[in-house]
């Protein structure tokens, strides 16, 4: 768990990964909290289901695997999730992802405060060196989320490519 000055980064066990995707109101009622954040459905469920998985099969590295929940200190709302799309690779780097659930949420700098909090917690890790994000062309609001934590982009093609 990571705390910053308003929000909390929870990373889910593997058994509540195996939950969210089918019954969340028992994750709700179980962390006291109220889950606000993009709906586990179609694609999306498919994702938590696969990250679950692989952190069953490699127990020692679930952190890398897990979603952290993005959670609002003032009134325990999960406002989002961010985590790694998988281990840290041989060049000692890492890629992230996030999401905010709902509109509402963005322009108080949350997403920002999140990243920069995770970020650190993973360049404290012995394994890593960087740490890489991918963005969609001119998707301004995710570019911004990372230039105010520091990154500079390095590639540019169909996506944009980010390090830290």
């Amino acid at each position: 768990m990571i705390d910053t000055q308003r929000l909390t980064l929870l990373p889910l066990t593997i058994r509540q990964l195996e939950i969210w995707p089918v019954d969340l109101k028992v994750l709700e009622d179980e962390l006291n909290l109220q889950y606000c954040a993009e709906p586990v459905e179609g694609f999306f469920r498919d994702i938590v289901k696969e990250q679950a998985a692989k952190a069953k099969a490699d127990i020692d590295n679930y952190l890398y695997h897990s979603f952290w929940w993005i959670i609002r200190k003032s009134d325990r709302v999960v406002m989002g999730s961010c985590g790694f799309k998988n281990v840290p690779q041989e060049k000692r780097e890492v890629e992230i992802g996030y999401g905010l659930g709902k509109r509402e949420y963005e322009g108080f700098g949350y997403m920002t405060e999140a990243i920069a909090a995770l970020c650190k917690w993973a360049l404290a890790q012995e394994c890593i060196s960087h740490v890489i994000a991918e963005t969609e062309r001119g998707n301004l609001k995710s570019e911004n989320v990372l230039k105010r934590v520091g990154f500079i982009l390095y590639e540019q093609n169909d996506t944009s490519w980010w390090r830290l």
